[in-house]
């Protein structure tokens, strides 16, 4: 076995952590790919033979590349006005594999992905790499380019959100989240009062022409009637599109309907389903396990 060989070997043996890695600092599996990809070419390229510890130089560089994707997304966020968009979507990678993404995402709720959304890029990083992979702040500080105490600072401010303590400027997407969660169990269950207790009493629910065609009425109007058709989402699983909590149906890994929801305070006012294939094709998921 040549040197080649032998390198493509070991990375792929470390490729499933990076892999982890990237998907719980990107919270997107696409991506992720790309990282780990990228990753590889930066390995191919470097002298490997003065590598010492090539799972944790590789650990460093795939924190290293995450970094600077999230960073050029801050910035597409910030110069872009379709973010200021409600109902809006991003892409759908044709790689991506929905139960390899759910099985990533075991560790990662829809209220932590809510979180770490919103962290600053370099925060996140501290804090998937030191608190998630006990990666020292030693060789986190280079990746971020800070002092070790700052380092530790960082993770510390992401750590205090995450836990609840800093989280006031999130709270409305906290508690979606959590109303989404109660809502899927109350379906999964089949609990008509749960469901009734989490919807406003005039929600509507509006199905979209292809959700129609599935037998679905184009509107229903109240809470009664929102959740005796709701029973029928015990198949449905949580999802962030675009941040934002929702749910998703997609029988043997196929896609076919979106959840979209609308909350004020600790009810839900409406929810939108979406079949349209076209729009389908442009929605980027983050998928949790449903527990």
């Amino acid at each position: 076995m040549d040197e080649r060989d032998w390198l493509a070997q070991r990375f792929d043996e470390e490729r499933p952590h990076l892999v982890a890695v990237a998907y719980r600092i990107l919270g997107s599996l696409a991506e992720a790919e790309d990282a780990v990809q990228e990753t590889w070419v930066r390995l191919s390229r470097a002298d490997a033979s003065a590598v010492e510890n090539l799972a944790g130089w590789l650990t460093t560089v795939v924190g290293r590349v995450c970094l600077n994707v999230l960073r050029s997304r801050a910035t597409r966020r910030e110069n872009s006005l379709d973010s200021q968009i409600t109902e809006s979507v991003a892409t759908n990678d044709e790689r991506t594999d929905p139960e390899q993404e759910a099985v990533l995402a075991d560790s990662i709720g829809l209220a932590l992905l809510v979180v770490l959304d919103t962290l600053a890029p370099s925060e996140r990083v501290a804090f998937v790499l030191h608190d998630m992979f006990a990666v020292p702040f030693e060789e986190i500080a280079p990746i971020v380019g800070r002092s070790t105490a700052a380092t530790r600072q960082l993770a510390s401010r992401a750590r205090r959100r995450v836990q609840g303590q800093d989280a006031t400027r999130d709270s409305g997407r906290l508690r979606q989240a959590k109303l989404v969660d109660a809502f899927l169990a109350a379906a999964r269950n089949g609990d008509f009062s749960a469901l009734l207790a989490l919807l406003d009493p005039d929600i509507v629910l509006r199905a979209d022409e292809h959700v129609v065609k599935m037998g679905a009425a184009e509107e229903i109007h109240g809470a009664p009637a929102v959740a005796a058709f709701s029973r029928r989402a015990r198949g449905a699983r949580p999802a962030l599109v675009n941040g934002a909590a929702g749910a998703v149906w997609m029988p043997a890994g196929q896609l076919r309907v979106v959840y979209s929801f609308t909350t004020s305070g600790d009810k839900i006012t409406d929810i939108d389903l979406i079949a349209d294939p076209e729009r389908l094709r442009q929605i980027d998921l983050v998928l949790t396990i449903d527990r």
